[in-house]
């Protein structure tokens, strides 16, 4: 196929994509595995060899991904469970003061979004801001933009959560510089869209508690003789990050082949590290808080409950990634991107903008996008530190313009009691300030590294 044909094939399948789930209201597994489907027939590749591709590839794309979400997905359960995530949120508070109190929640909804599912997050911390507001008497946008902005952040820039090791897979992406790069796009992000924007958008709408939300919430379901202290709780919070960037930096700076890099190589892996915090909590914040050992099982099997699909369509984008690589269009678009002005980095922001746009899911639109850029990034090479970049940039693209296709713009406006409008003076343009502000931060990277 010539390159002009390949391209339109490209815009065939997005726009095919993209009619399955918005208009035929298809779920984004069976989508992009129909688009697959479709897209091999139309690309020429042998019938006979096309079921045999998807599995090939489906287990392939799993292989790595789905050890990672399940694991981060277990150990997220424990720790909201046994407490752990309410001793972070409480400490901090403490340690910050009730005036600094927006940059507290901002960091506690960095903090502890990494090992828990956004929904969740909001659910287990948006008591403390309903406290803090009858207190002050502010308007309650004052103290629940800097924790929803904290959570976007970590919820779409930071492994372990499935949207960044989704795309980190699919792209071949080192977890440790994705962490690094997604720490330092996510905290000027944060602050923008967080505690930039909360001070002046809390100074023209005031929201008083919702009356429904008004009665007392119990954060966390443990009794309070069993939880964890903070140092236990941010302690595991910070170990699987640790040893993933140790990993990375060793195989920088220490020599091939010597005993120390493969020692850290190893602890580094994101494997080892998540089944190592993952086993120190099931004792840390189970078995020795009083749990049973069927309660702790009973919890991990809990938490692998909502990640099942999400596993599915990623598995599922990257075999249309690699569907598409197979007809000819990783070259084709190589070539596409030499006669581009636009930076590899920019585009892949705008292609994650559009299917953020068109179908709502900040984590269905950065498989989609990944899967995408993947034939581009294989048809090349890529350092880790681009590679990383390109992640990021697919998170912020992927994380504007939430309007009324996101579930999380309803789960906001439900808790915060807002209207439709509201919301998208609120939420929507938090995320997008939040997006904008951590691609700004990705340019520059990616120009010194």
């Amino acid at each position: 196929m010539s390159t002009a044909a390949l391209i339109g094939l490209v815009l065939f399948a997005v726009g095919l994509l993209l009619a399955l789930v918005v208009v035929v209201r298809l779920h984004a597994f069976v989508a992009l595995l129909a688009t697959s489907l479709v897209v091999a027939v139309v690309g020429g590749v042998p019938l006979a060899e096309i079921a045999d591709e998807i599995q090939r590839q489906m287990g392939a794309t799993l292989g790595y991904i789905a050890v990672v979400i399940g694991l981060g997905a277990m150990f997220g359960e424990i720790l909201r469970r046994s407490g752990g995530a309410e001793a972070i949120a409480h400490r901090l508070l403490d340690a910050f003061g009730e005036q600094r109190a927006p940059q507290a929640l901002a960091l506690t909804g960095l903090v502890v979004a990494i090992p828990v599912f956004f929904d969740v997050a909001l659910v287990l911390l948006i008591p403390l801001v309903y406290t803090l507001a009858e207190r002050s008497r502010r308007s309650l946008l004052y103290y629940a933009v800097p924790l929803l902005a904290g959570i976007a952040v970590a919820h779409a820039f930071v492994p372990p959560t499935p949207g960044p090791v989704a795309v980190a897979g699919l792209l071949g992406a080192d977890l440790g510089w994705v962490i690094l790069f997604g720490l330092l796009a996510g905290a000027p992000a944060t602050a923008v869209g967080g505690l930039w924007f909360g001070r002046r958008i809390a100074a023209r709408i005031h929201l008083e508690v919702p009356e429904a939300m008004r009665a007392p919430a119990a954060v966390g379901d443990a009794e309070p003789a069993r939880r964890p202290g903070f140092a236990t709780a941010v302690g595991l919070v910070a170990l699987p990050l640790a040893l993933i960037l140790v990993g990375t930096v060793s195989a920088v700076v220490l020599p091939d082949g010597s005993p120390s890099r493969r020692i850290l190589s190893f602890a580094g892996h994101p494997f080892v590290a998540l089944l190592a915090t993952t086993l120190v909590s099931f004792w840390a914040l189970g078995t020795r808080l009083g749990y049973s050992a069927a309660e702790v099982r009973e919890t991990a099997g809990k938490a692998l409950e909502p990640v099942g699909m999400i596993i599915l369509v990623t598995g599922a984008g990257g075999v249309f990634g690699k569907v598409l690589f197979g007809t000819g269009v990783g070259a084709a678009a190589a070539e596409w991107m030499a006669s581009s002005r636009l930076p590899f980095v920019l585009l892949a922001f705008l292609i994650a903008t559009v299917v953020r746009v068109a179908q709502g899911s900040a984590t269905v639109s950065m498989v989609t996008a990944a899967s995408l850029v993947a034939p581009i990034v294989e048809a090349g090479e890529s350092s880790p530190a681009l590679l990383a970049a390109l992640t990021v940039a697919i998170a912020c693209g992927a994380t504007v313009l939430s309007h009324v296709n996101d579930s999380g713009f309803w789960l906001v406006g439900r808790f915060l009691g807002m209207s439709e409008t509201e919301t998208l003076r609120v939420w929507t343009v938090m995320e997008t300030l939040v997006g904008l502000t951590g691609l700004a931060m990705v340019l520059v990277l990616s120009i010194f590294f």
